[in-house]
């Protein structure tokens, strides 16, 4: 889930991707998962939307830049 930030708060909150989790009996649970586009209150970034594609790969779309992002999995 992507949260795209606040625009008209003194104190920014948002600008991040989090990854939400369902248990068996249908609770959430977040944590984070893409931090970043925020830093000492100074916007960077603002992720927009989510997507994954064929290959697994997670595409994090930011509006401020104008960029895509590939997150790619890494066991190493």
């Amino acid at each position: 889930m992507v949260l795209h930030g606040s625009w008209n708060r003194p104190e920014k909150s948002g600008y991040e991707v989090i990854a939400l989790t369902f248990n068996e009996w249908g609770e959430v649970s977040y944590q984070s998962f893409f931090k970043g586009f925020e830093l000492n209150n100074d916007v960077i970034g603002r992720p927009v939307d989510i997507a994954q594609g064929p290959d697994g790969r997670i595409y994090i779309s930011d509006d401020y830049t104008g960029s895509i992002y590939r997150v790619v999995y890494s066991a190493g």
